[in-house]
């Protein structure tokens, strides 16, 4: 759900009004992650305000111009220099939104809006349609999107194409990440800012790029009873015009609840081998082993598992050499039971 006031959104309706239709339109696809398909550009408006988290990370958007920010003040009876920096013109907005708010609350509260019956009901037409959906070409699409957008991210690639951050991850995203070099560990981090953070340092400090395999054998997809989708993907890494070795990637994604067509990353498990650590005689060519009753399988495990309970500390993983830590007490027989099937041998 959009983490905007009423006023907040209303001015930003009467803002984003202000843009140009490609600005409008490119805007959407970078806030909905290219998955909301608008019919026009009030649709591309109504989703970019349902799926902003907040006001300023809107407007902080690179295609929310400065000047546009001032063309609306200005409109509004709000008078600031014509030099005033972005940061500023943004705070102004906020205030004087928030104004509007403490006026609105002591007027009448509205009734409900017909608009707001008609989102409940196309959501309940969404979730008896949910079985219909094409996973296999949801996957496709959104391991096209993701590695596209962060392999962007690489310096040596030039200027990344889109924006990447927190914004496409659920706030309690959960990353494990094993790797298996001249060493092997295994860590997890929590929270989208967290989890964003490590998986662009990858390319963008460490250099890497992530080469999916979206063939038959490099990519499976699974849904659970509860609406999430599992997609398993398999790649290569390089570095430069070296490959340094293989990747198998879990994805878990939720459908936002209030923009047709959106998903966001609720799980992320990512492993990587080395290529000095792979079995002798193994392809390098990249395959996804397990099959979709093994993703339903591991998603039964994790959902049982609270934050508490999963959260490992970082200094007894790296101590103890296996790589191989339950996510959580009750279920380590199960979970090593299925970390085979997810990551066998390579």
């Amino acid at each position: 759900m959009s983490g905007l006031s009423a006023p907040e959104t209303e001015g930003c309706r009467n803002l984003l009004g202000l843009l140009d239709n490609d600005d409008i339109m490119a805007l959407c696809d970078t806030i909905t992650n290219r998955l909301v398909q608008p019919a026009d550009r009030q649709d591309a408006i109504r989703a970019i305000l349902v799926y902003s988290q907040n006001v300023e990370e809107l407007l902080r958007r690179k295609k929310v111009h400065r000047e546009v920010i001032f063309k609306y003040l200005a409109t509004q009876g709000v008078i600031v220099p014509p030099a005033t920096e972005k940061h500023n013109l943004i705070q102004h907005a906020k205030d004087y939104w928030q104004k509007q708010s403490h006026l609105k609350l002591k007027e009448t509260p509205e009734p409900v809006k017909t608009e707001d019956i008609r989102l409940f009901q196309q959501q309940e037409k969404e979730d008896k349609k949910a079985e219909k959906v094409d996973f296999r070409r949801l996957g496709e699409e959104f391991c096209q999107w993701f590695f596209e957008l962060l392999n962007s991210q690489n310096p040596f690639l030039g200027p990344p194409q889109d924006e990447w951050g927190p914004q496409h991850f659920w706030h309690d995203v959960k990353l494990r990440f094993y790797y298996k070099t001249s060493e092997q560990n295994v860590i997890d981090y929590f929270g989208a800012e967290i989890v964003s953070l490590r998986l662009l340092s990858l390319v963008k400090e460490e250099y890497l790029f992530l080469s999916p395999n979206l063939d038959s054998h490099g990519l499976k997809c699974a849904s659970s009873p509860h609406g999430l989708v599992m997609v398993g993907v398999a790649g290569t890494v390089h570095r430069g015009n070296t490959c340094l070795g293989i990747f198998e990637q879990i994805f878990g994604l939720i459908r936002c609840p209030f923009v047709e067509n959106t998903w966001k990353i609720k799980f992320i498990n990512l492993r990587i081998i080395g290529e000095g650590s792979l079995a002798p005689g193994t392809s390098m060519k990249p395959a996804i082993t397990f099959e979709p009753s093994d993703l339903e399988a591991f998603y039964n495990v994790i959902s049982l598992c609270s934050t508490n309970e999963v959260q490992l500390n970082v200094r007894q993983t790296l101590d103890s050499g296996t790589g191989d830590q339950a996510l959580c007490s009750g279920d380590e027989a199960l979970l090593n039971k299925r970390e085979v099937n997810f990551y066998p041998t390579l």
